[in-house]
């Protein structure tokens, strides 16, 4: 017993004093946020340095897949399809590995971005892209390894990967005229059937016109899913606080049989008791 006090009181303390510790990485953990005309990019890497040490060639040979960074893998997430050099790559989070050259680097977008470094094995129906970035020297140089999103315009955006005297640029395109297009043409074609519901709701939450949230419910049911049980249910209540019996019955029912095939208990205890107020059960 006395043995395990001790180990007890003695793990305790060197909890006590890992959790007290504090210094600095090595290599820096850092995370980017970006928006490329309407899509999200976010980059998450650490960052080493030089440290008085030859980089590209040596510490990073040329021909070899690198990390592109230190530690775990350096992720990349887009929020939407984009393109690379022609090739399109889903949305998502990728690692970025890169094989540096002299004249020009490869880079890989890696599905799996779970490993520490490189990969145990190798994978190459893992690779979701493969592209070439051009490759530039620089007239100083970059003593923490560096990823910048530059270059933004509203469809596009420039990786830049710099770090020593080297910069490594890849282009990317992001679907900004796709969305803008898509959102315009929503907004220009008037409220849909989430609005019209939205709408009908707060009427009847706040005791507004009711007479409004009425012809509102049914107009999201009209350019909806006329078979909707949370907006039939909607229906019936507004129905009934307007004094429609026949319509709030006529809506509790279709909902309440909806709502079964759905599986939706609530919805099924909530009809039913509304039924059995109004004297239609």
């Amino acid at each position: 017993m006395k043995k395990l006090l001790l180990f007890l009181c003695t793990a305790g303390l060197m909890s006590a004093a890992q959790a007290q510790v504090q210094a600095p990485q090595a290599s820096p953990f850092t995370k980017v946020e970006q928006k490329v005309g309407l899509t999200d990019v976010t980059l998450e890497y650490s960052r080493p340095g030089m440290r008085d040490r030859e980089i590209f060639g040596d510490l990073v040979p040329y021909g070899e897949v690198w990390r592109t960074g230190a530690n775990e893998n350096t992720k990349i997430t887009f929020s939407d399809d984009v393109t690379v050099q022609g090739k399109e790559l889903k949305a998502g989070t990728y690692a970025i590995y890169t094989i540096p050259k002299e004249d020009e680097w490869e880079i890989m977008f890696y599905n799996d971005a779970s490993n520490w470094g490189n990969p145990a094995e190798w994978d190459e129906e893992k690779v979701a892209l493969k592209a070439t970035a051009e490759v530039m020297e620089l007239p100083f140089e970059m003593e923490t390894f560096t990823i910048m999103i530059d270059e933004l315009k509203n469809d596009s955006a420039v990786l830049n990967f710099v770090w020593a005297n080297t910069v490594a640029s890849l282009q990317f395109e992001v679907p900004t005229e796709e969305k803008a297009m898509a959102s315009i043409e929503k907004v220009m074609s008037g409220p849909g059937a989430a609005d019209y519901f939205a709408a009908a709701t707060y009427y009847h939450d706040a005791n507004k016109d009711l007479e409004q949230a009425y012809e509102w419910v049914k107009k999201s049911l009209e350019m909806g899913n006329p078979n909707a049980f949370w907006i039939l249910r909607r229906k019936s209540l507004i129905a009934a606080d307007l004094g429609k019996k026949e319509e709030a019955i006529a809506a509790a029912k279709k909902s309440l049989a909806e709502a079964e095939k759905a599986g939706n208990q609530d919805y099924v205890k909530m009809n039913k008791d509304s039924l059995k107020e109004w004297g239609a059960m």
